[in-house]
């Protein structure tokens, strides 16, 4: 709107609605100046009108008659100019009319667009690599042609605007060094309410070794500064979505068939479905030596069925023993018209039909020089399958090997979302750094081959206005700080807490080849980052940088192929890793695997952000990265956080995606180093740092309540190590799937005792899958390919092809894991592969309070659980974690056996006589109750302890400790209660020992015999430890008694007995507080007992010898083992059957059962399963079911079965008898000669007629209606063979279908989207 100053001017713009400038233009986004023109002046006819009014009120004295007569005059003369006047007037007024109708049907300008202000003049600055242009107050200038100038600047209400047009056939390039806008100017190309139609470049262009840099800025960027404003608004497109049908390598599903080059001497034959392009036969027949291989060939051909492809070439020489019966037999049967006069050494090569005459052949000769074939012979033909996907069939003379492309998988496999992304790169309005041909001066050169100095965006604080939208960046950022295609830096709050009455986003951008990251937020809350494309970048793509930025939202974002970089030490891969070294201290060599190593597609600093529909693949390392600064970092050092980001509550996680990365999908944990390096600590600054732990609280207050940490919807698959490593608490996964990971979820705790105060983790109502029927390609992140799965078949492994697979990792806990399913875990000769699984090599704690309930294992799950074996990856499983690890099964659904506990088989901690064996799985299956005892000792490293219990003296636990090596080493067992254990040690015993009641019950007890030089004196004393200061409260001593007996009748009192024959010293460890929850302590604080021991023995103390059988019991039952369970477990395993990124979408789960001769004959049943209702036949026939498309869950509208007899009745049905608006599933059973309905297929979906003569199974997914989708799909298999189990999944309520509108769909994507923007 106009708004016009003192000076009588109109200026372009309101008001700024932020910044600190006098000058600013302001904006309001897609709001441009209205031509609001002033009234018209008076025309001379008003005028005169108005005078003769005048006139007529000044009157003077005349006669009567003189009077009467001038009366009459002035009458006359008053209608005459009446007339005049109104004939002029409305002359002009349709004048004014056409020229006004002329002026907006072709030149009035839109108030939305920018380039149509009216107070624009056209700016052409011409080729001039020397200007240095400052665009300042008044001007106001419209860029209309190509244009290279050094610099630009636009400061105190300048304003450029690049010029468009209505057909958007403009094409302008601006090359430049930089533009720098501040301080009330403003560049604009094309508004969110007018997007720009044409295409508008800027190239930011020059090396880093020429010219000065600008302060702050440096080189090669457009730099926003205080009362600066940036619109950019392109062309709106589709961003990124996902495929909607598997794009197979080559085009095809069985690879790339250009043949290789190994051929053998003869003619070498490849026969080719035509309706799959799946290679069926590959012979060779020496047709130059033996005349036999010339009649092979003839027999070969003539049972080749019509329709089928064939592709021949000479290999060295096929002439001299061919047969003129074989040559007929090529020519007849696949229209050869070259064959005939074949001779010695000539290169010859066919592509052809069976039965398909001279017009489907395609051949070529090439005459014999020189010893050798003059030349490659080759022929090529292309076909369709019956999916419509185009294939080329070529043969040579000389075969040559293709490298086939990537597979990309469109589809749901195994009820997970496999579909791979689709992104449109393009935009019409393009920022793109100029680069060299090659990598240059101080460009880390050793690290990369090419140029990585390209252009960077950087906006800071209290801009007045920045907005971007559906602009393609490319070859942007630096390997240099600072210096990244879209860089918020410190800008503070940038939505309405800011001060923006619209808050700033950037949308749809696609970020491309870039040198530094995608987009940068440093120090700036509350943006919106949306529909954005990161392809191809180096570094962490997404980056929240110093650990502060909150409230920020990235929504449908995509991430792929993110590699290592050179600016941190979470952005380095290996080799940077320890080439950087000048900021570590002294000589200290960093470990990648722990220092760096951390590249994430979404580098997330702090929980207060939200992510939602967003995907992550192919990154080096992670694909959601949540990590927890102890204290601000880099520029924002020194500031006072309100809340500890790891107090912090998460903020909303929901439908994000990862897969394809190496480390993890998503990863849960760890810091960075906040302190400079020393020789204290001499890693690098900002390195990789175990310290945080993730412990969200109400108000990011310890002494409030735990607020769990929702992590809903994840989908994570072919992840190489792990879908996802959660460490913290309380943390709930929902509503999730994992698939081909090497370890599916692992959760870890978020602390460890007594510094932990004890949380949970759960994951519920979700999908586990081991190896899907998605067998991968060998490229990219793919490193090592194997057989596995449950066809084992060639597939792409996590690791190697005996890294062992796990779908639930329990590593320490408390864990729950409830109403999940787990599918297709099966070992293979060379590994084990398991549902449930354990970390391996843990040295850490593991708490009996881990359970799971409500799970459901799939037909091809073989190992439920499975606690390692000594070999390859578990080395001698003999750490502290391996020998303790346990889970309460709650109501049997992993074992059977209701409330019962499962650990390992050789630790005889947990047994009794009842418990059962599960060899397998290297498992012991136990009933009682169980808690642990944290030991820990002073001065007393390298120290092993070993645990007896009383029952099991011939099976001790020898425990290594953790931290062994530390001045103070813990072990922590896990023990059942009411029984008693001694312990011992391999060296001198520990002067002072603590003694721990962990997830100890209110009255839950053990008895404890510690051994120690029978000349030791003791002080024994107990407390309540208060963990957040370390202090002690209710404090007591120990009394010594005189025998056991006593000690055992006084076992609620504060005793002990010390057996000097023996050295064992006696004392109960009985809770007598409650506790609360999953804390591992009671309410009271943690109760424990503190040994002091003096003695002057050197002798090392194992009192095994003496104390057994002394002390031995015979073991006994404390609480009875359950009964096995039978039947099915009612409600077990997640409710949803398909996982999916779009949630607000329904599928329609279709399961076809197709057995081959030989099941047949047994009695097994063909089946057709939808949504879990199965539709079985028995007998020969096709069974063809009809389903609403637009009923959910599912509506059958129709179902016929055709017996072997009425088969031919299929044909009338297919032609009349399904309805419009129909999904059509049909299945065979047994060996039917002629189906003839190929043609009636092509209207449910197929390309072309398919070859049905001779299957031995038919399976077919179908529509009837004028769409045609993407999911139709033809299966068949050769005479006696079945198809398996096929299960494809239909989306339901498709537009395209012509579904009746119904409500209106729930889109929590979008309700939360909006949350997040009402809470900013």
């Amino acid at each position: 709107m106009y708004a016009t100053d003192s000076r009588g001017h109109s200026p372009a713009f309101l008001q700024p609605q932020n910044g600190n400038s006098r000058h600013s233009s302001g904006y309001v986004p897609g709001k441009v100046v209205p031509l609001r023109p002033p009234p018209p002046p008076k025309s001379q006819a008003s005028a005169k009108f108005t005078s003769i009014r005048r006139e007529d009120r000044a009157t003077f004295a005349f006669s009567p008659e003189e009077q009467q007569a001038q009366r009459e005059s002035q009458k006359q003369k008053r209608h005459k100019n009446t007339f005049i006047c109104f004939a002029i007037t409305s002359f002009s007024f349709f004048i004014a009319l056409a020229v006004i109708l002329g002026i907006s049907s072709k030149y009035a300008p839109d108030e939305n667009c920018p380039d149509q202000n009216p107070r624009l003049r056209n700016w052409d600055p011409g080729q001039d690599s020397a200007k240095q242009v400052v665009i300042k107050e008044g001007d106001m200038l419209r860029l209309t042609s190509d244009a290279t100038v050094h610099s630009i600047v636009i400061q105190d209400g300048g304003l450029l605007v690049f010029g468009d047009n209505k057909d958007g056939s403009r094409n302008i390039t601006l090359r430049t060094h930089y533009i720098l806008i501040q301080d009330g100017g403003a560049l604009h190309i094309g508004a969110e309410k007018c997007r720009y139609k044409s295409k508008a470049t800027i190239t930011l262009y020059g090396k880093s070794d020429e010219g000065e840099s600008m302060p702050t800025f440096g080189k090669k960027f457009i730099g926003v500064e205080a009362g600066g404003t940036l619109e950019l608004h392109g062309a709106r497109k589709t961003s990124w979505t996902l495929l909607a049908k598997t794009l197979n390598s080559s085009g095809l599903p069985f690879g790339s068939y250009t043949f290789e080059k190994d051929f053998s001497r003869g003619l070498n034959v490849r026969v080719i479905d035509q309706d799959t392009a799946k290679i069926l036969e590959s012979e060779r027949f020496d047709t130059h030596e033996y005349h036999n291989e010339s009649r092979r060939l003839q027999e070969f051909l003539r049972f080749q069925d019509p329709g089928r492809i064939v592709a021949i070439a000479v290999g060295d020489s096929a002439a001299k023993s061919l047969l003129q019966g074989t040559i007929q037999m090529i020519q007849e049967r696949l229209g050869s018209e070259l064959i005939q006069g074949l001779g010695y050494r000539q290169a010859w090569a066919l592509v052809g039909v069976i039965d398909g005459g001279s017009t489907s052949c395609n051949e070529s000769v090439r005459n014999y020089e020189n010893h050798s074939s003059g030349g490659k012979a080759l022929a090529q033909r292309e076909f369709y399958t019956v999916d419509g996907q185009k294939f080329s069939v070529t043969a040579y003379s000389e075969w040559i090997e293709e490298t086939p492309q990537f597979l990309h998988m469109g589809e749901i496999i195994d009820g997970v979302d496999m579909r791979a992304e689709v992104g449109i790169l393009t935009r019409n309005i393009v920022i793109q750094g100029e680069v060299e041909d090659s990598c240059y001066a101080e460009n880390q050169c050793q690290f990369f081959d090419y140029d990585t100095f390209g252009g960077h965006i950087m906006i800071m604080k209290n801009f007045t206005s920045v907005h971007l939208s559906y602009v393609e960046l490319k070859h942007m950022g630096q390997q240099q700080m600072g210096r990244y295609p879209v860089h918020f830096h410190l800008c503070g709050d940038v939505d309405y807490k800011g001060g923006y009455r619209y808050a700033t986003f950037v949308d749809g951008l696609s970020i491309h080849h870039s040198f530094s990251r995608c987009i940068t937020v440093h120090g700036t809350n509350g943006l919106l980052i949306k529909d954005t494309i990161g392809f191809d970048t180096l570094g962490h793509c997404f980056f929240l940088e110093d650990g502060i930025e909150q409230r920020n939202t990235l929504f449908h974002n995509l991430g792929l192929l993110t590699k290592p970089g050179t600016l941190l030490p979470t952005d380095r891969n290996n080799s940077m890793c320890t080439t950087m070294r000048d900021k570590v201290f002294g000589n200290y060599i960093p470990v990648p695997a722990t220092d760096c190593m951390a590249v994430s597609t979404f580098w997330i600093a702090h929980p207060n952000n939200n992510l939602i529909n967003n995907a992550a693949a192919g990154s080096q390392d992670a694909g959601i990265w949540y990590l927890f600064h102890k204290e601000p970092t880099g520029e924002s050092s020194g500031l006072q956080l309100l809340a500890k980001p790891e107090l912090t509550p998460l903020g909303i996680f929901y439908n994000n995606r990862v897969h394809s990365n190496f480390k993890a999908g998503l990863f849960i944990d760890k810091g960075v180093k906040t302190t400079n390096s020393s020789a204290a600590d001499p890693r690098e600054y900002l390195c990789l740092d175990n310290s945080a732990r993730f412990r969200p609280h109400q108000d990011a207050n310890p002494e409030k309540p735990r607020v769990a940490a929702l992590i809903d919807r994840l989908i994570a698959f072919k992840n190489n190590d792990n879908g996802a490593w959660v460490r913290g608490g309380d943390i709930i996964v929902q509503n999730s799937a994992f698939a081909d990971n090497g370890i599916g979820l692992t959760f870890a705790s978020d602390g460890s005792f007594p510094s932990d105060e004890g949380s949970s983790q759960e994951v519920s109502e979700s999908l586990f899958v081991g190896e899907s029927r998605n067998y991968g390609f060998q490229g990219g992140q793919n490193k090592y390919v194997g057989t596995g799965g449950i066809d084992q078949k060639p597939r792409t492994l996590p690791r190697n092809r005996t890294f062992p697979i796990r779908g639930f990792q329990i590593y320490d806990g408390p864990i729950h894991l409830t109403r999940s399913t787990f599918k297709k875990y099966v070992p293979t000769p060379d590994r084990y592969s398991s549902a449930i699984g354990f970390l391996m090599k843990n040295s850490w704690q593991i708490t009996p309070r881990n359970n799971i309930s409500l799970v459901k294992f799939g037909p091809h799950v073989s190992l439920n659980v499975f606690f390692g074996k000594p070999g390859p990856w578990f080395e001698d499983c003999e750490m502290d974690g391996d020998k303790n690890s346990i889970f309460h099964d709650i109501d049997g659904s992993v074992t059977g056996y209701k409330d019962a506990y499962v650990g390992r088989m050789d630790n005889y901690l947990i047994r009794h006589p009842s418990c059962v064996n599960v060899t397998k799985w290297n498992a012991v299956i136990c009933s009682g109750t169980y808690a642990q005892v944290y030991v820990q000792t002073w001065s007393t490293q390298n120290l092993s302890m070993t645990i007896t219990r009383d029952e099991y003296p011939s099976h001790p636990m020898v425990l290594r400790g953790i931290n062994q090596k530390a001045a103070f080493p813990q072990y922590q067992p896990v023990v059942m209660l009411e029984k008693g254990y001694t312990i011992h040690w391999n060296g001198l015993a520990p002067r002072t020992t603590f003694l721990y009641l962990v997830n100890f019950n209110k009255n839950d007890w053990i008895r404890v015999g510690l051994c120690y030089p029978s000349n030791t004196s003791f002080q024994v004393t107990f407390g309540y430890l208060q963990r957040q200061n370390g202090s002690l409260s209710k404090i007591e001593e120990y009394e010594p008694v005189h025998s056991l007996e006593e000690l055992q009748r006084k076992q609620s009192e504060r005793k002990f007995y010390f057996d000097s024959s023996t050295g064992l010293l006696f004392l109960y460890l009985k809770a007598k507080s409650h506790r609360h929850g999953h804390s591992y302590c009671s309410s009271q604080g943690c109760e424990r007992v503190k040994i002091q021991a003096a003695t002057d023995s050197k002798d090392i103390s194992n009192c095994m010898a003496k104390a057994y059988p002394q002390y031995y019991r015979k073991p006994s039952v404390v609480k009875r083992m359950p009964a096995m369970l039978t039947g099915l477990c009612q409600g077990c395993g997640t409710r949803q059957v398909v996982f999916t990124s779009d949630p607000h979408k329904s599928y329609l789960p279709v399961q076809f059962q197709s057995p081959d001769k030989a099941e047949t004959q047994r009695g097994d049943p063909s089946v057709i399963s939808v949504n879990g209702t199965d539709f079985t036949f028995r007998s020969a026939g096709v069974l063809l079911l009809v389903v609403d498309p637009c009923s959910v869950p599912f509506r059958l509208t129709e179902k016929k079965l055709f017996p072997l007899a009425d088969v031919s009745h299929i044909e009338e049905y297919l032609k009349t008898g399904i309805p419009p608006r129909s999904i059509v599933l049909l299945s065979t059973r047994g060996e039917i000669k002629q189906l003839n309905i190929s043609h009636l297929l092509v209207p449910l979906g197929l390309a072309k007629p398919a070859h049905l003569y001779d299957k031995g199974s038919t399976i077919f997914l179908g529509f009837s209606g004028n769409f045609k989708p993407s999911w139709t799909k033809l299966f068949t298999s050769p005479a006696g063979q079945g198809l398996g189990v096929l299960e494809q999944f239909i989306p339901l309520q498709l537009d395209e279908y012509g579904c009746p509108r119904a409500t209106t769909v729930r889109r929590r994507d979008l309700e939360l989207l909006k949350q997040a923007s009402k809470a900013h």
